[in-house]
C-alpha cells in the first residue's frame, strides 16, 4: 500500500532517517522542518499521512496538530505524533490536540508501518465519503468535527475473557458511557451488530483467540466500520502489529492509563461521528440525484436510465414491459386560478395516489411539469391498460383538497400506453406512448388510450 507521507521534524537527521525508511517501503515522502512549513505543505501537497515531531521550536507539534485539525482543508489527514516523550500525559495531550496516533522515538519499523497502513485504510474510506462533502456544505449542512459530549452518549461493548478484566476496564471509563460486556466470543461477535459506537477488545486473554474475534467483527458488513480499540501487552509488538493489520483502529497498552484510554476513545468516537455524518450526506446526495424534490417520485434522469435498462432486457428476451405517460388535464388553469401553491399541492396528491395504484415492481417518475411516466415491468398492453384505468379512476373519483381550506377541486388525467418492443430504443416507445396520450387529450381528456398495434408494426 503506497502513499504520500509528510515527515515533519526540526532536526534534519531525524527527517532523513524517516525518509529513508519510508522510501525503502516505496512511500512518496514530503518533508518540512517547522510547524508552519508543515501546515503549508499539508495544504499544498495533501499528503495521506503526516508524521509530526512534537518538540519543535516556535510552534510545537501539539499546536501544529491543532491547527491542522481545525482547517477543513487538512482536518481529514491522519496525524501521527512522533516524539521522545513517552509518558501517558504526553500521549493524552497529543490525542487531545487531534493526533490520530502516537509513536515514541526511536521509531520501530514494524509499529510505524502498521500504524501507517491502518490510518491509510481509514483515510481511503473517508476520502470516498468526502467526495460529496462540498455539495452538502452548499446545501447548508455542516460536519461535526468535535463534540464535547461524545463520551456522554456513547455505547461501548467490552469483550474480554474474564469478568475481573471487564470490571477493571469498566472502572477506567467515564460513568456517562453506557457499557455492556461479553466473555463468550461467539456471542460477542453477534452483539456487535446491536448499534454500539465502539468495541474494546482485550487481546491479552488466554481464554480464546481474541485476534480472530477482531477479524470476524471486521469481516461482517454490518460492523466493518465499527471502531475497535485493542488492549495489548506492550511487550507483544508482533501481536499489536497483527491487530492493526486486521483492522483494529487503535491500541492501548497495559497497564491501562485512564486518561490515555479516554483520549483514544474520544478520538475514535469523533472520527466515527465524522464518518457517519459524511455517510448521511452521501445518502442525501444520492437520494437528491434520483428524486424529484416536490413529489418524491423518481426524477426524469433516473426514470430515463431505468427505461434504458428495461429496453435492453426486453431486447434480450428477459422480460416484457410497458410504459404509460400520464398528464394532468388543464393543469395550467389550476395554477392560474388558484395559485402555484395549490398547483404544487395537486401534484403532491397526484403523486401519492399514483404510488397507491402501482404494483410493487412498477416505477413512477415525474418527467416534468404535470407529466408523469410509469415503467411497468412484466406488463403487456392489456395489463398496462388495466393499471392505467385504475389510476385514471383514482384521480377522477375523489376531488383534491386545496391548501388552507381552499375547498375541493375536480382533477382528471389523460394517459397514453405503449409496450416496449424488442430491438427498439427508449425514444421510440416514448414517442408511441406520447402519440397515444395526444389521442386521449383529443378524445376529450380523462381517457386512457393504448397505442395502435397496427401503426407500431408499420
Amino acid at each position: 500500500m503506497s502513499a504520500r507521507v509528510l515527515v515533519v521534524d526540526d532536526q534534519e537527521p531525524n527527517v532523513r532517517l524517516l525518509e529513508a525508511k519510508l522510501k525503502a517501503e516505496y512511500f512518496e515522502v514530503v518533508t518540512a522542518f517547522s510547524g508552519q512549513a508543515a501546515i503549508e505543505k499539508a495544504i499544498s501537497e495533501q499528503p495521506d499521512v503526516i508524521l509530526l515531531d512534537v518538540m519543535m521550536p516556535g510552534m510545537d507539534g501539539f499546536e501544529t496538530c491543532r491547527r491542522l485539525k481545525a482547517d477543513r482543508r487538512t482536518r481529514h489527514i491522519p496525524v501521527i505524533n512522533v516524539t521522545a516523550l513517552d509518558q501517558p500525559e504526553d500521549r493524552v495531550r497529543g490525542l487531545e490536540a487531534g493526533a490520530d496516533d502516537f509513536l515514541t522515538k526511536p521509531v520501530d519499523n514494524l509499529p510505524l508501518f502498521a500504524r501507517i497502513r491502518s490510518l491509510l485504510r481509514l483515510k481511503e474510506l473517508l476520502d470516498e465519503l468526502r467526495l460529496r462533502e462540498e455539495n452538502a456544505e452548499e446545501r447548508g449542512l455542516s460536519v461535526a468535527t468535535d463534540d464535547p459530549e461524545l463520551l456522554d452518549s456513547a455505547r461501548v461493548l467490552i469483550i474480554a475473557g474474564e469478568e475481573r478484566v471487564i470490571r477493571h476496564i469498566s472502572a477506567k471509563l467515564p460513568d456517562t458511557i453506557k457499557v455492556d460486556s461479553e466473555i463468550a466470543p461467539e456471542l460477542a461477535v453477534r452483539r456487535t451488530t446491536d448499534g454500539y459506537d465502539l468495541v474494546l477488545v482485550d487481546l491479552t486473554t488466554r481464554a480464546y483467540d481474541a485476534l480472530r474475534t477482531c477479524a470476524r467483527i471486521r469481516s461482517n458488513s454490518e460492523t466493518r466500520t465499527l471502531p475497535i480499540i485493542a488492549i495489548v501487552d506492550p511487550d507483544e509488538v508482533a501481536r499489536s502489529v497483527r491487530a492493526l493489520d486486521l483492522g483494529v483502529n487503535d491500541i492501548v497498552n497495559r497497564p491501562i492509563d485512564r486518561g490515555e484510554l479516554n483520549a483514544r476513545l474520544r478520538t475514535q468516537l469523533r472520527r466515527k461521528r465524522y464518518a457517519d455524518t459524511l455517510r448521511e450526506r452521501l445518502e442525501d446526495s444520492l437520494e437528491m440525484a434520483v428524486t424529484d424534490p416536490l413529489t418524491e417520485l423518481s426524477n426524469r434522469r433516473y426514470i430515463s436510465s431505468r427505461l434504458q435498462q428495461a429496453a435492453l432486457m426486453v431486447s434480450g428476451g428477459e422480460m416484457q414491459a410497458s410504459v404509460m405517460i400520464a398528464d394532468l388535464d388543464h393543469f395550467k388553469r389550476v395554477n392560474d386560478t388558484y395559485g402555484h401553491e395549490a398547483g404544487d399541492a395537486v401534484l403532491v396528491e397526484f403523486a401519492e395516489r399514483l404510488r397507491n395504484q402501482l404494483r410493487a415492481i412498477d416505477l413512477a417518475g415525474r418527467f416534468g411539469g404535470e407529466e408523469f411516466v410509469v415503467l411497468m415491468p412484466e406488463a403487456d398492453l392489456d395489463d398496462a391498460r388495466i393499471g392505467a384505468e385504475r389510476l385514471r379512476a383514482a384521480i377522477y373519483d375523489t376531488p383534491f383538497r386545496l391548501p388552507e381550506d381552499g375547498g375541493e377541486l375536480d382533477v382528471t388525467v389523460s394517459i397514453g400506453v405503449a409496450q416496449i418492443l424488442p430491438g427498439e430504443d427508449v425514444e421510440a416507445v416514448m414517442r408511441r406512448a406520447d402519440i397515444a396520450l395526444y389521442r386521449a387529450k383529443a378524445a376529450g381528456r380523462n381517457k386512457v388510450v393504448v397505442e395502435d398495434k397496427a401503426e407500431r408494426a408499420a
